[in-house]
């Protein structure tokens, strides 16, 4: 649109050198319109389009003390059935006025298939728990919510991070992150990282020893991330142990890249 409005002005994309081409993201404001037009734009039957019996919106998270609807949301992971690790930006869907995750869309920012859009529709007969849910069980853990009472007393606060939600196959892992900030400053550090998949949550200083902790893995061995969670249970199969063994190097990159995310607080 932009080349044809203003002819000699844009070069085509095809141009672009390749080490700067690997730096382009999906545009996260496109991906937004596109996002909310899917909210409704999904049903293709025409009665209950008209009646709007199926409508969805993004799911709503607790951060910063205040609850906000989730905005989509860039990270690295393995879409099912894919051997390696892809770029993407996604969002997650509920229903309207219900809290249950009921799909999640993404769109590739990895060439070849920059801009191919993905769309996962979520079994109905199941309970898939949103991120609003997984924050209930977060504030509802006698263990997590005595420590952050403690930590936030005066002269300090408790800043509870943007909260991703990773699809792994057949399962979710939610990995939200803490920081403490210190009264008179604005230099949160984090102090803790919360995990969660099916009904289990736990917290721990970093991202690894939490994994550990949820998955039941000794402390200082390998958590398989990319796994597959079966129905959700905490312990991972042999097989699933390891086919995720065999993955380990590309797992890895995927974990490094996440406690980038983690250790800077969003804007």
């Amino acid at each position: 649109m932009y080349e044809r409005a203003f002819p000699g002005v844009f070069k085509d994309l095809t141009e672009l050198p390749a080490d700067l081409k690997a730096h382009l993201r999906y545009p996260e404001d496109l991906f937004a319109i596109q996002s909310t037009q899917y909210e409704t734009f999904h049903m293709t039957d025409p009665q209950v389009f008209y009646n709007r019996e199926d409508l969805w919106v993004p799911p709503q998270e607790k951060y910063d003390g205040a609850v906000n609807p989730m905005d989509p949301y860039y990270m690295l992971m393995k879409l099912p059935g894919s051997g390696q690790l892809e770029y993407l930006i996604m969002t997650p869907f509920t229903p309207q006025k219900r809290d249950n995750m009921i799909a999640w869309l993404a769109a590739r920012c990895d060439f070849p298939d920059y801009g191919k859009m993905l769309f996962y529709e979520l079994p109905k007969d199941k309970l898939i728990f949103g991120p609003n849910q997984i924050s209930a069980m977060i504030d509802q853990s006698t263990t997590i919510s005595q420590q952050l009472t403690l930590w936030d007393q005066k002269g300090s606060g408790v800043i509870r991070g943007k909260l991703i939600v990773i699809p792994i196959e057949n399962s979710f892992l939610y990995v939200v992150p803490l920081y403490l900030k210190a009264e008179g400053t604005n230099f949160p550090q984090l102090k803790r990282v919360i995990v969660a998949t099916g009904d289990k949550v736990v917290m721990e200083p970093t991202l690894d020893e939490a994994l550990a902790s949820l998955f039941g893995t000794p402390s200082g061995q390998s958590v398989p991330l990319f796994g597959k969670l079966v129905g959700a249970q905490p312990s991972l199969s042999k097989a699933t142990r390891d086919q995720a063994e065999a993955q380990l190097a590309e797992a890895q990159k995927a974990i490094n890249a996440l406690k980038q995310l983690l250790a800077s607080p969003a804007q």
